[in-house]
């Protein structure tokens, strides 16, 4: 009979830490929705207005950077203080930028937006930046709050979170493709400020227990000696966290040029709606990862994930064609949640909760941190050397009859670039001592 009752107990207490799940969920749901909804705006908007890829490199290159400073503090924040805390000033932080960024706009006169060497543009665009990078914050309190919540299933968990991510891609990129096409930047603004007040105010709705926060005499900045410490003592940890970089200096190729490739394609509501569209991949990986996880190996998931993916990038760009275009975007936003949900398992599992914190936030910090390199190096050199190469250059002559010739085909060749040495690299890293060494610690863990 006792048995029974501490049986029934547990059921209570579990079914209350999964309706506690969804709610973050629900309100995470409705914020990172609103956060990526103002930076795919941003860009869209820019483009249309100033009609140079130069502007979409450097957006996303001030995402990058904004972010990978972020991280650090970020992380750190959270091991320091209650996730509920830590997701409270996320909100607050894009409200106010939001608000900011609003009034700068609206009082801004007409037209002051449309050379891309604006001082006015690139304010604003900093300050919407900062909103929509305040974002991670919550993203890093919530992976915390899965390893809190749960003693076992953090790759389920994981996969209902990017389920949500997901459906929060869909809704952000038909929502900002048909704002911006038909309604506006500034409409764009008042819908972002709407939509993250009531984020805040539903969020104060929410509460749970939380054990205290690490006490340390210094509290102020991150401690990265000690973070660095709590990494390297784990076999392989660091290289993974390299191996992501590495991913992510070749994944800014796609940030800073994709939307510049497609808007070349296509319109940018129809644009828009592709993304939202295609998003539909990502919802129908989330709910794969959740149903049966990311397997006994979450590294060997990572690589083979890579594996598809930079050979999709191969291929994609072949031929000017929206079919391809679209396939390929399909295949990588398949794969994507599977990455994510197996690294931030792999986090989970092998470093304690009290330090997930410092580790996601240094791990997000330092791969972040190629992606900037990339998208600022990248806009210029596709500008100047690789569009003029398949437009009048050599490129076109020696390869033009059967790739195409134009803007477009140069960056395609760029993607093309990235994918052979993204799938190289991939096939390195799985014969190497760092992956056996992290991989039979998690399987020990």
């Amino acid at each position: 009979m006792r048995v029974r009752y501490k049986n029934a107990i547990v059921v209570i207490y579990m079914i209350g830490q999964i309706r506690l799940f969804y709610q973050l969920l629900g309100n995470t749901l409705l914020a990172h929705t609103t956060n990526n909804f103002v930076w795919f705006a941003l860009t869209f908007w820019a483009i249309v207005e100033t009609r140079s890829v130069l502007v979409a490199s450097f957006i996303a290159g001030i995402f990058a950077v904004t972010n990978m400073i972020g991280a650090l503090y970020f992380g750190h924040f959270v091991d320091h203080h209650h996730k509920r805390t830590a997701m409270l000033l996320s909100s607050v932080i894009s409200l106010g930028a939001f608000a900011g960024g609003g009034v700068l706009y609206f009082l801004t006169p007409s037209g002051s937006f449309s050379d891309a060497s604006s001082v006015y543009l690139w304010v604003l665009t900093i300050i919407l930046m900062i909103g929509t990078v305040a974002g991670n914050l919550r993203t890093i309190a919530l992976s915390t709050t899965v390893t809190l919540l749960f003693t076992e299933g953090h790759d389920r968990a994981n996969g209902l979170v990017g389920t949500m991510q997901g459906v929060s891609f869909a809704l952000t990129s038909i929502l900002s493709g048909l704002v911006i096409g038909f309604l506006g930047m500034g409409s764009a603004l008042v819908i972002a400020i709407i939509a993250t007040t009531l984020c805040l105010f539903h969020l104060l709705t929410i509460t749970w227990q939380e054990a205290a926060p690490i006490a340390e005499s210094d509290t102020s900045h991150p401690d990265l000696r000690a973070t660095i410490g709590v990494i390297l003592a784990i076999p392989g940890l660091m290289a993974l966290v390299f191996f992501n970089t590495f991913n992510n200096f070749l994944g800014g190729v796609f940030m800073a040029l994709m939307d510049a490739y497609g808007l070349a394609l296509v319109s940018v509501e129809t644009w828009g709606a592709l993304w939202g569209t295609m998003s539909v991949a990502m919802i129908m990986s989330g709910i794969l990862v959740t149903r049966y996880g990311t397997g006994k190996n979450p590294l060997r998931a990572i690589m083979l994930v890579n594996l598809i993916s930079w050979t999709t990038c191969i291929i994609f760009p072949l031929q000017p064609s929206i079919i391809l275009l679209a396939l390929g975007m399909f295949t990588w936003m398949f794969f994507f949640p599977i990455a994510e949900a197996a690294e931030q398992t792999v986090i989970q599992t092998i470093v304690p909760q009290e330090q997930q914190g410092r580790v996601f936030g240094f791990a997000q910090s330092v791969e972040s941190a190629a992606s900037p390199v990339t998208a600022f190096l990248i806009g210029p050199l596709a500008q100047f050397f690789f569009i003029p190469l398949m437009t009048t250059g050599a490129g076109s002559t020696i390869i033009g009859d059967w790739f195409g010739t134009g803007p477009d085909r140069g960056i395609a060749l760029v993607f093309i670039c990235a994918g052979i040495i993204g799938l190289a690299v991939t096939i390195i890293a799985c014969y190497s001592r760092a992956y056996h060494a992290l991989s039979k610690h998690i399987t020990s863990a």
